[in-house]
């Protein structure tokens, strides 16, 4: 049977091969146990059930070799597993084709971070985003952005900061009056605290949340690591404020999470990036799965939206 990547799978399609378990649960419906996966290869991810009361959840982060058919429910993709294994040492499985991972290398990316950094005026900004980059440690280097949604690859929250950088950089072109320093700041800063927020492995698998992510979260943590930033380094007054409440106003409104609405323009501006940027990410990620002309399943995450992907053709009727 030829091997098939995620990206490639339709309602019909029968696929033999290893995938990379994100999640796995037992769960109970109306016909009984069932184990309730979430499953991935560099191309993409898709919802998988295996109706087998008997069956034992894989470990998240594992490999294994599944068997079955796509079927379409309730407008989304969801591959029925009929068998499945775990991988063996004498399966070879090249792991480069499994780990969803970042565009760019991470020491690329990291050298995008600090080469902005450098180029800051502001000296106590200076201080307090390379302290609390200090403070993040190596783990930065390969931590993802999320558990499923946008960023969720090896390496997405260094992805997910520097395409807002370069986004940033545009916006600043289009509005001068913006503080520079202080939005390069933000986008640095916003969500460092997910490195306490989320529990992954090294190759970006997200197993669950942390009890600090649950109890506190990385709004919260974020505004907390900052404060002592600060004091490690002597910085004090309205700019340690003001990206405190960059911290905990980036996600926009309440229903997300943030204590605040954001009150002046930088703040404003950190979190349409922020939204724009995971909204870009997601959709590329539906499309990439997505043939040409055809609609995706429906997306929850995007209110219910079925994504088309157009041909972009001056001819395609």
């Amino acid at each position: 049977m030829e091997e098939i990547t995620v990206s490639m799978l339709t309602p019909g399609t029968r696929m033999e091969g290893f995938l990379l378990v994100r999640t796995a649960e037992q769960r109970v419906g109306k016909g009984g146990n069932y184990l309730d996966l979430l499953l991935v290869d560099k191309t993409g991810e898709i919802s998988a059930k295996v109706w087998d009361g008997t069956a034992v959840p894989p470990p998240a982060g594992s490999v294994i070799k599944v068997r079955g058919l796509v079927q379409e429910f309730n407008g989304r993709l969801q591959f029925r597993v009929e068998k499945f294994r775990p991988a063996r040492p004498d399966d070879n499985v090249d792991l480069n084709n499994l780990v969803p991972c970042a565009p760019r290398k991470p020491a690329d990316m990291r050298r995008e971070i600090d080469s902005t950094i450098e180029k800051m005026a502001s000296e106590p900004l200076k201080k307090l985003v390379r302290e609390m980059l200090r403070l993040a440690g190596d783990r930065l280097e390969w931590f993802p952005a999320a558990q499923k949604m946008h960023h969720a690859e090896r390496s997405g929250l260094l992805h997910h900061t520097t395409d807002m950088l370069r986004a940033a950089e545009e916006l600043l072109k289009a509005y001068p009056f913006l503080n520079g320093d202080l939005l390069r700041a933000g986008v640095i800063l916003h969500d460092l605290a997910k490195l306490d927020e989320m529990k992954s492995d090294e190759m970006g698998n997200v197993q669950d949340y942390t009890r600090d992510g649950l109890l506190v979260g990385h709004l919260v943590r974020g505004v907390s690591t900052l404060d002592q930033a600060a004091r490690n380094v002597d910085v004090s007054g309205e700019i340690v404020q003001l990206l405190e409440h960059m911290i905990i106003s980036h996600h926009g409104v309440p229903e997300f999470g943030s204590p605040r609405l954001p009150m002046f323009p930088e703040a404003q501006v950190l979190h349409m990036l922020d939204t724009l940027d995971a909204k870009m990410n997601e959709m590329k990620a539906i499309l990439d799965r997505t043939p040409p002309g055809s609609f995706s399943e429906r997306i929850q995450s995007l209110d219910g939206r079925r994504l088309y992907h157009p041909y972009y053709s001056d001819s395609a009727e």
